[in-house]
């Protein structure tokens, strides 16, 4: 069985402290008291059949409420997540307010054995992090997305 694939955009910004990344936090009941290694980038699934950057570019509307700021897209490459996932990354310049972030949603039955179905934003925030706060808090196996980032930026 092939893998699952997802992809996304690393949105990043440059301010007086530093470079900043966006990351958002998968929302639903499960992740409601996670913080640390819970972050991600917007990214989405697809199939063999869509292009990675075509469904990076839809994740991160569906994902952020907002279309990714036109400009240059800089290949990140591909990590393997903890249970398989491949994902794939691009970088973008721009700036996104994290207060107007509103996701598509997804329902599941909640509580447990309820019967109950309830809908859950699939992102329930987002956040700019410097480098350093953003590696505390992104999922672990995609953080080679901000060293592939920062090198960009060293001369």
């Amino acid at each position: 069985m092939a893998a699952k694939r997802s992809a996304g955009i690393l949105l990043y910004r440059h301010s007086d402290d530093g470079l900043e990344v966006l990351l958002v936090h998968p929302g639903g009941p499960f992740w409601a008291r996670k913080d640390l290694g819970a972050w991600s980038i917007p990214k989405g699934e697809h199939d063999h059949a869509e292009e990675a950057l075509a469904c990076a570019l839809r994740e991160f509307e569906e994902e952020t409420g907002s279309a990714p700021t036109p400009g240059e897209l800089a290949e990140l490459g591909e990590v393997r997540q903890k249970a398989g996932k491949v994902v794939a990354a691009w970088a973008l310049e721009g700036d996104l307010d994290p207060a107007t972030v509103r996701s598509n949603t997804f329902t599941m039955q909640w509580p447990p054995r309820s019967g109950q179905m309830q809908e859950f934003p699939e992102v329930d925030r987002a956040e700019w992090f410097l480098l350093e706060a953003a590696r505390e808090r992104i999922n672990p196996a995609q953080a080679p997305f901000l060293d592939r980032l920062s090198a960009r930026f060293k001369a």
